[in-house]
């Protein structure tokens, strides 16, 4: 199957004018190429594409089912570069500079990005060094800005570059889709998966999908919420499963899928698990043993941080701090560490009795878990069943009684 960086970004720009046009020879003048070249041009891309892309008829021409989709992407992608060059610019630009990018401009700065080093990036996107610094310096004079640092011995995207690159991810992983697509093929999925997510409702989902689409193929992302919304902003995930954010962001749109409660968790033979019955421990009582808690900047540690400041009572130690729930677990059965986390992350162990909840009187934590995605997020038909079989488990998850 074609790559998104071999397709001919000029091309896909003089296929957006013959779906505006909806004639080869008008949309040939208004693009100022001859009508043979566009019509190479055309042949190209559906070579490329593998399907057709317009009906021809008496008339002028018209998308297909399948063209109507890819013209959709190629439109959502080019948009994305456009965007990114007015974000990324020191200065308004005369006239439309992203008109000139060829895809080498695209593939040379999306490699830079994750390489910290021309060498790297060179050899990652297969040209030569000379060639990728010249791909660099065409989109700095582009974009009228300095887009590469330097950054000890290595190199690094400027505010501007980070931007810009950001845009070619997004534009990048659109016309991957309508590549796919048109292939026919079973399809992928790259999921962002947060610990919740992990454990219960992703594995059902997944094995119910793959059932039915056994082509398809996943990514699943493990990760905070800090690190996999970012690969969610610049593509590279299609979605985020996990806890809900107070303010995720404008061009962010999150769906509640269900509610799930917070307490505190401990060992079965721990001396807060072993109080008479009746008695509830207090955050005094609370205080008096270790805790393990999520990482910095996690919704789930700022929780833990609430629970004990709106008592106005002071934080106990907490000398761990870690996003791995099967860490969490086995320093729970090991010792008197408590820990503040969904039953449903442990419910293997509090089946088999030796992890507890601990009994007190400070109040479960509610928090909404759901799908994080981007607001112009265009599903594909794959993704689309996803999220179906996705609220599917979520409600029949919250129906059951719990014990």
């Amino acid at each position: 199957m074609t790559a998104a960086h071999e397709l001919n970004l000029r091309h896909l720009r003089l296929l957006l004018g013959i779906a505006e046009a909806g004639s080869l020879s008008l949309a040939a003048r208004q693009s100022g190429v001859s009508q043979p070249a566009l019509s190479q041009a055309l042949a190209k891309l559906e070579a490329a594409f593998g399907v057709a892309l317009f009906d021809r008829t008496a008339s002028g021409v018209s998308p297909t089912a399948a063209g109507r989709r890819i013209v959709r992407r190629v439109d959502h992608a080019l948009t994305r570069i456009s965007r990114a060059f007015r974000r990324s610019s020191a200065t308004p630009q005369k006239g439309d500079p992203h008109n000139y990018l060829t895809t080498a401009h695209v593939r040379g700065l999306i490699n830079l990005a994750g390489a910290g080093s021309f060498m790297r990036a060179a050899e990652s996107a297969g040209v030569s060094v000379p060639a990728l610094h010249r791909a660099v310096r065409d989109l700095e004079q582009l974009s009228g800005t300095a887009l590469v640092e330097r950054r000890g011995r290595g190199v690094g995207l400027t505010r501007a570059g980070t931007t810009l690159a950001q845009g070619f991810n997004l534009a990048h992983a659109e016309l991957t889709t309508a590549l796919e697509e048109s292939s026919g093929k079973g399809g992928r999925l790259a999921i962002g998966a947060m610990a919740l997510s992990r454990s219960l409702l992703l594995p059902a989902t997944l094995a119910d999908l793959l059932r039915d689409h056994p082509a398809a193929r996943v990514d699943v992302v493990e990760g905070s919420y800090l690190e996999l919304v970012e690969l969610l902003r610049s593509g590279r995930i299609d979605m985020l499963i996990g806890a809900l954010r107070d303010h995720p962001g404008r061009e962010l749109l999150q769906e509640p899928l269900f509610t799930d409660r917070l307490t505190i968790i401990g060992r079965a033979e721990h001396p807060l698990a072993q109080r008479s019955e009746g008695s509830e421990a207090g955050f005094e009582d609370l205080a008096d043993y270790p805790w393990i808690v999520a990482r910095r900047a996690s919704g789930l540690l700022d929780r833990w941080q609430q629970m004990f400041d709106h008592a106005d009572k002071p934080r106990p130690d907490a000398p761990i701090q870690c996003g791995s729930v099967a860490l969490i677990r086995g320093v729970l059965v090991r010792s008197d560490f408590l820990t503040l986390l969904s039953p449903d992350q442990v419910s293997a162990e509090i089946e088999s009795g030796s992890l507890v909840t601990i009994q007190s009187y400070v109040p479960d934590t509610m928090r909404t878990i759901g799908a994080i995605t981007r607001r112009d997020w265009y599903p594909t038909a794959l993704q689309e069943q996803f999220m179906a079989v996705l609220r599917h488990h979520a409600t029949i998850g919250r129906a059951q009684p719990e014990n």
